[in-house]
């Protein structure tokens, strides 16, 4: 069974709006958020959050460098075989926390991650697409979410089992 971390703000973990900026990084075993509509997805590829980790926007906008720096520890010190960054949707702060995490990560761990953004992040996209794996997701409310959600899976599963990856990433990533 392939342990995944889920990296979420405050919005998609359930502990806020989008005026609760200001949420503390803290963490759930359970699954929460998109994770619990993912469950289809990670059964297919043998897989199973075993934590939620966020923090509100504002929280890591205020000191981005402690929030990525924690949140990379507590990947080091959970051990899970691949962490998830999003979906982070049209949520411009989000995206731009999940990929510089998802980087800090790839970079500090031996743990694949991968972000997952909708097409109106344009400038985190530009910024990180040949850095990681960014996920193409539809915006909040849009149509393609299920879709999104199985590539996400699929890919975190060709990664952690070393598979080549050009061809999925191709199909179902920013490049």
């Amino acid at each position: 069974m392939l342990k995944v971390i889920m990296i979420y703000d405050q919005i998609q973990a359930g502990a806020g709006t989008k005026d609760d900026k200001m949420v503390p990084l803290a963490a759930t075993k359970e699954a929460v958020g998109p994770a619990v509509m993912m469950e289809t997805y990670l059964k297919e590829i043998g897989a199973k959050v075993v934590a939620c980790l966020y923090c509100g926007n504002g929280t890591y906008k205020e000191n981005p460098e402690e929030v990525t720096r924690k949140l990379t520890a507590m990947i080091n010190k959970l051990k899970p075989d691949a962490v998830m960054c999003g979906p982070c949707f049209n949520y411009a702060d989000y995206a731009d926390m999940a990929a510089h995490v998802a980087l800090n990560i790839n970079e500090n761990t031996p743990v694949p991650a991968i972000a997952a953004m909708s097409e109106e992040n344009a400038d985190t996209i530009e910024a990180f697409k040949d850095k990681v794996l960014i996920v193409k997701t539809p915006k909040k409310g849009g149509i393609g979410l299920n879709d999104a959600l199985r590539n996400m899976c699929q890919l975190t599963k060709a990664l952690v089992q070393k598979e080549d990856t050009s061809k999925l990433k191709n199909e179902v990533c920013f490049h």
